[in-house]
């Protein structure tokens, strides 16, 4: 079933072309991942088959209601059906005091509730816990209508999507399958276009080598020799004149060939960061280290008695449920508060995901000078590797994307004097590219890293380490985040099995006071049964409500 039809559309910002559509159909079956560098149009995509903007050219048709969440739009009121109310853990709370998390599954939780044809999401993991993003999958996967999402999550775009839309440099491009399947294809795409184009180099200098070679021995065909005879001279002539007719027809069809030979253009590299991270060492072993950790505002407790190591040398991802104090944990290492010990050699390079970093009113440039260790050369090097070439580097911070606030952010970081990096959601509005980009300059970086991140790529490739806060403790797992998460499915199987046991022996005292109560001897003390039976209610009661996760 057709749900959405794009028809010779083209949109502009200025005199720049932003995007050209000359056909694009979306079915109902379809879930498509939007994917691009930052700034290539993916929001502009969605906002123009929701209306929100309008195109320059062309036409777009829907057959049907479009729901949209939006990456930059608060909501207002959390009027919701029951069930998603519920389910993303809504219920009875007021939209004002709701955290950015907690935000985000209520754009979700309306979107999902109105049961459209078309559902459009651009980049809903935002502020999302790992709980959150779960039930976002799922949610997505079961969805009955179309899907177009605009993610950097790369597991949310495999796990969900059947169809891959590209944009680049304005143009789009379909890919069957998932995010993984579709970089397998770009792959093959770029080698087998660089074997077409080195064939084609080679054969293009074969041509023109046999050209020169053919004129060449044209050239060379000796002359008449003067003490020849009439006759002999005739025949000679007649052979030579023969010898260069002959070779220069197949000049003629050498240069016939190299004339038709298909062009083929040189491939063209993706305009991607490129990060070095060159920080200083230390020799301290253990790096950070937390005794006593406590943290509380007013009656709510964030940690209790909290207590950690950090290793040099390790790289240690932060994960926990939204409000659970990450983003606080950092910020009191990076204060030195109570119960914190740092080394007296570290140098933190810290990344803040509010960005407060950098100062707005200057440029990209003087942000990175003013506490940058190298000279301008080689600090407009290194923004050039973020894309910050020529002129760029004179844009006022204000006027920058969120993309380009990030990389400014990282470069600030990178040409500072540190030997420890924290950072707090340093993926947030990142392209997919760049995020890989920096994962392997994290990957080959030796010095310590502390990271909070709800990408789970990101952390299964960068983190040897898992920091993890739950039930207002602070606890190290030394493991990757693949390897914590089985060892937690393992517990929690272990405890189900424990709880289903507990759950059998309750109902089946329960099943024998209710047949007391109901027909009593005369030594039962039916007071005793009432409140055994009251206990017992309350026991599966807790038990039902239990969340192991």
């Amino acid at each position: 079933m057709l749900v959405l039809e794009i028809i010779d559309v083209e949109k502009y910002f200025g005199a720049r072309k932003v995007l050209e559509i000359k056909d694009l159909k979306v079915y109902k079956e379809d879930k498509i991942g939007v994917v691009g560098l930052n700034g290539s149009g993916k929001t502009t995509l969605l906002n123009l088959i929701s209306g929100h903007i309008k195109p320059d050219k062309g036409y777009i048709r829907g057959y049907g209601k479009i729901s949209y969440i939006r990456q930059l739009e608060d909501e207002h009121d959390n009027t919701l059906e029951g069930k998603y109310e519920s389910q993303f853990g809504l219920k009875d709370k007021a939209v004002e005091y709701m955290s950015g998390g907690e935000q985000t599954r209520l754009k979700i939780a309306k979107a999902l509730s109105q049961n459209h044809l078309l559902l459009l999401a651009d980049e809903p993991t935002s502020n999302l816990d790992f709980e959150g993003i779960d039930m976002l999958v799922d949610n997505l996967i079961q969805y009955d209508g179309a899907l177009m999402v605009v993610s950097h999550d790369r597991d949310l775009l495999d796990k969900v999507c059947n169809k891959i839309l590209e944009i680049e440099e304005g143009q789009i491009r379909i890919y069957d399958g998932n995010y993984s399947q579709y970089r397998e294809q770009k792959e093959l795409e770029k080698k087998t276009k660089e074997a077409e184009y080195e064939k084609y180099i080679r054969e293009k200098k074969r041509l023109k080598r046999a050209i020169v070679e053919t004129k060449n021995k044209s050239r060379s065909i000796k002359k008449t020799p003067t003490r020849m005879g009439n006759s002999e001279a005739r025949l000679h002539k007649m052979g030579s004149q023969a010898a260069r007719r002959s070779l220069e027809n197949k000049t003629k069809a050498l240069e016939t060939r190299l004339k038709k030979l298909e062009v083929k253009d040189k491939v063209k590299e993706i305009d991607i960061i490129k990060v070095d991270i060159l920080g200083d060492d230390i020799y301290s072993k253990v790096i950070i280290e937390g005794k006593d950790v406590n943290k509380s505002y007013g009656e709510r407790t964030l940690f209790k008695d909290g207590e950690f190591q950090i290793y040099n040398g390790t790289k240690v991802a932060l994960i926990g449920k939204n409000g659970s104090g990450k983003t606080t944990l950092l910020r009191m290492i990076m204060n030195r508060e109570k119960g914190i010990n740092i080394s007296q050699k570290a140098k933190i390079g810290y990344f803040s995901q509010d960005l407060s970093l950098l100062d707005k009113d200057k440029t990209i440039i003087e942000n990175v000078i003013d506490t940058s260790r190298h000279d301008e050369t080689t600090v407009r090097t290194i923004l050039a590797r973020f894309l910050f070439k020529r002129n760029d580097v004179y844009k006022k911070v204000s006027v920058l994307s969120g993309g380009e606030r990030v990389k400014a952010s990282l470069v600030k970081i990178l040409m500072s004097d540190f030997n420890i990096l924290i950072l707090d959601e340093p993926t947030n509005y990142l392209d997919i590219y760049s995020i890989e980009a920096l994962e392997e300059a994290l990957v080959s970086y030796e010095g310590t890293i502390l990271f909070v991140s709800h990408d789970r790529r990101f952390i299964e490739k960068v983190a040897d380490r898992i920091m993890y806060i739950d039930n207002n403790k602070i606890n190290i797992f030394n493991g990757t985040l693949k390897e914590y998460e089985m060892r937690k499915a393992r517990i929690f199987k272990e405890n189900e099995k424990e709880i289903q046991e507990r759950k059998a022996i309750l109902e089946y005292r329960m099943s024998e006071i209710l047949g007391k109560l109901s027909m009593p001897s005369k030594d039962d003390n039916l007071e005793a049964l009432d409140r055994e039976y009251n206990e017992i209610l309350k026991e599966l009661k807790s038990i039902k409500n239990i969340n192991l996760h």
